[in-house]
């Protein structure tokens, strides 16, 4: 299944484990432009409610979508402020 989301860079997490797609992914949003979008690609079925989660409890990021695509989770995160 595609995503609809336009992403504005992608971030490559795929084959790392709890938690550094979330550290990494924290990092590279750190580094985004506000209304700019990131592509996360990661492996681990936990970074499911582990990006979800982070995105939740953290100011200046929404979570859009996360798509299953086979054996990788594609979560979208946009930086708003």
């Amino acid at each position: 299944m595609s995503s609809t989301v336009e992403a504005t860079e992608t971030l490559d997490v795929r084959g790392e484990n709890c938690p550094m797609p979330v550290v990494k992914t924290r990092q590279a949003v750190d580094d985004l432009a506000s209304g700019a979008v990131l592509e996360v690609l990661a492996t681990d079925p936990g970074s499911l409610n582990d990006v979800a989660g982070w995105a939740e409890t953290t100011d200046g990021v929404t979570l859009v979508e996360q798509v299953e695509d086979g054996d990788v989770y594609r979560h979208y995160v946009e930086r708003t402020a």
